[in-house]
């Protein structure tokens, strides 16, 4: 651990100018109010403030950034407050570690909804100034070094897992690649413990046997470079395990067919000295045809550069060399992190494309879930690049259409979208895009988004905004068919009701306005006797109560209280992957996803949807053809007694001897029960064939 003197040392070296007095009371704030606490090691709990402060001196970072690291823990860890840091380290300090600290009551939410709702909080903050990124980073990266202390492997999972979804992916997207690729090893030593130590152990056995075969090659690579005149450092090293399973998992292939396990970084003293290195190597070595990126014309949306190319040495080993500036190497590893050195006048405000994006996302998801998955989508997918007609460059992931790309240029834009030129040419708008399109969007200020998009959309952006749109659309038409019940509800009333009662009405029920009261009448959350008695007060003393009525069935992807039925050509069941078509003026009919008759569903709009939690008791639909003899239709009657499947419906739409066909409807509770069902029929000597409609 860092003594106190170390750090303030460190960051007077190169920042000569920092408070030395307010980075000491810092140090001795974080190591008193943390006191005798202990982490999982054993260690004093302000070792891990301290060591994180370290980690953001690495970097080069301003004194404001390294108190915010000393104190990130305080204000949930210990008695501390926000004000009490804003008294004692001023405005600014308060403000990133607010940014920064983890709300406790969020440790009890399911994990989906913790993590959303720390991601939301992030995001957020991060918008306002990205310092509150890099602290959570390396805060997150000295835990996951010191992870296999905690004892619970579960918990260990957990934050494994949350670190390979969103923390290394944040990295990446910051451009802090050396952190990206060890919170990815890290979590994958977890995650996947016996791959891990599988392929470790092949590296080893590589490393042994070949006795220094990558600073062999290394050495002839930079030999080659010095005869053409180039100064230049190189760098090998084996990639790291993470790298190499991905890579397994993604092609398919076992270890000893991955060939490019070798990888070499070239740093030059000029970006003409990248293009003619790149000359140099492509002469001496064989290249691989498609693996040349070229990122210094085209940078990453984190501002990474560099030049990528893989090279057959020595027959068929493959080897993959980065060649760029030493300049672009600082900015490559530490990203947006080395724009915040203190000597530079040129801080990002944090307003980058893709933040703005994330933002955009927060506001739009509906919940938990969506965030997740509509960030995971934002932060995680190989990139592309296409291009506007006057030249504008986008970065998307890779499967973006003409539709992703019209939300990227503008929210307003993709909304408007009719359709594209893709290179000059008319294509449908789910068409993907390659590298280097050209994409011209045709629009019309009439136009809105359509629900069928979410079929064929990629980016977060995208589907967020779309079901945001669609969210307003339904809750619109829910206004309206509250309005005309509404009405109804009020010719029922012994007086009339007025603007004045109608707005009495809204206040009583702690709605917010009209609009809501009729959301919620059109959404049954409201029942008729309790508006009434919001309008006039008194007047449902001598009404009956009414019935209650329940639902064993819930949708997800529709508004609540909107109508459904459950379509009857392929009787969807929970479990089965489900879509929506609404036709005007009817509700919603669900229908599993390769149901044949949504082919003829071209007049409806399209509906995103799947089951709710819970959701039990519906009707299957089996056709069964039982062998024509005796006590085989009992035989099919004690499989689904058995089973506990009470049936509906049971009609003989076949008699063929030696065979009879029965379509049978059954009450069951989700698709695995009626799974259990079919399994067990086709096991019985009596049935020939059984399958689900």
């Amino acid at each position: 651990m860092l003594r106190q003197y170390e750090l303030v040392e460190r960051v007077k070296a190169y920042d000569p100018d920092a408070d030395e007095a307010l980075l000491n009371r810092a140090y001795v704030y974080t190591v008193q109010k943390h006191g005798s606490q202990k982490r999982a090691s054993g260690d004093p709990y302000f070792s891990h403030p301290v060591e994180v402060a370290g980690l953001m001196t690495d970097l080069k970072l301003d004194q404001e950034t390294i108190i915010t690291a000393l104190l990130h823990d305080t204000v949930e860890d210990t008695l501390a407050t926000i004000e009490d840091i804003e008294a004692l380290f001023g405005p600014d300090v308060a403000r990133l570690v607010d940014g920064v600290t983890k709300l406790s009551k969020i440790e009890q939410m399911p994990e989906n909804e913790r993590a959303a709702e720390n991601l939301r909080k992030f995001l957020l903050a991060m918008s306002e100034d990205l310092r509150v990124l890099l602290v959570k980073l390396a805060d997150r990266l000295h835990n996951m070094r010191t992870l296999h202390f905690i004892k619970d492997p579960e918990k260990r999972r957990r934050i494994a897992r949350e670190t390979m979804e969103i923390y290394a992916p944040l990295a990446e997207r910051v451009g802090m690649y050396e952190y990206m690729r060890e919170m990815q090893m890290l979590a994958f030593e977890q995650l996947e413990p016996e791959a891990y130590a599988t392929i470790t152990g092949r590296l080893e056995q590589i490393r042994s046997s070949e006795g220094g075969q990558v600073d062999a090659i290394a050495l002839k690579i930079k030999q080659a470079l010095a005869e053409a005149g180039l100064q230049v450092e190189v760098s090998g090293r084996e990639k790291h395990p993470f790298s190499i399973w991905k890579k397994m998992a993604e092609r398919h292939v076992s270890f000893e067919q991955i060939t490019d396990i070798m990888a070499f970084r070239v740093l030059t003293q000029s970006v003409e000295d990248t293009y003619r290195a790149l000359g140099v190597l492509h002469t001496a070595w064989q290249m691989v045809p498609g693996r040349f990126k070229d990122f210094i014309s085209t940078p990453k949306s984190n501002g990474y550069r560099s030049l990528h190319t893989t090279l057959i040495h020595s027959g068929s080993m493959r080897v993959e060399v980065q060649i760029r500036t030493h300049e672009m190497h600082r900015t490559n590893e530490f990203g947006y992190a080395a724009h915040w050195a203190y000597k530079q006048d040129d801080r990002p405000d944090g307003a980058v494309g893709w933040l703005r994006d994330l933002i955009e996302i927060v506001d739009a998801s509906h919940d938990a879930e969506e965030l997740l998955e509509h960030t995971k989508m934002a932060i995680y997918q190989d990139r592309i690049f296409a291009f506007t007609p006057k030249g504008a460059l986008f970065q998307l992931p890779r499967g973006a259409t003409a539709v992703d790309f019209a939300f990227a240029v503008h929210t307003d834009l993709g909304a408007q979208t009719v359709g594209a030129k893709i290179n000059g040419r008319h294509m449908p708008l789910r068409t993907p895009l390659g590298n280097g399109d050209v994409v011209e969007l045709i629009k019309s200020p009439h136009a809105t988004p359509q629900l069928s998009w979410l079929g064929f959309v990629v980016t977060g952006k995208a589907r967020a905004s779309i079901r945001r749109a669609v969210r307003q659309k339904e809750r619109a038409e829910i206004a309206e068919i509250g309005s005309k019940l509404f009405d109804e509800i009020v010719e029922r009333l012994p007086a009339k009701v007025g603007k004045k009662a109608r707005l009495a009405a809204v206040e009583r029920l702690e709605l917010d306005d009209e609009e809501d009261l009729m959301v919620a009448i059109g959404t049954a959350k409201l029942t008729d006797r309790e508006v009434m008695e919001a309008l006039v007060p008194g007047s449902t003393a001598d009404l009956p109560d009414e019935p209650q009525q329940g639902r064993a069935i819930s949708i997800k992807g529709l508004t609540p209280g909107m109508g459904f039925t459950l379509a009857q050509c392929c009787h969807p069941l929970p479990g089965d992957r489900i879509v929506g078509l609404r036709r005007k003026g009817q509700g919603v009919e669900v229908h599993a996803i390769d149901c044949m008759e949504l082919a003829s569903g071209q007049d409806a709009d399209w509906v995103d949807l799947s089951w709710g939690e819970h959701s039990r008791g519906a009707v299957g639909r089996l056709h069964v053809t039982l062998y024509n003899r005796p006590g085989t239709l009992a035989e099919m009657a004690g499989t689904f007694a058995r089973n506990n499947a009470n049936v509906m419906n049971l009609e003989l739409t076949q008699r063929d001897d030696p065979f009879h066909t029965y379509e049978v409807d059954l009450e069951v509770q989700d698709l695995a029960h009626i799974t259990r069902i079919v399994s067990s029929l086709r096991a019985s000597d009596s049935v020939a064939e059984a399958e689900r409609v």
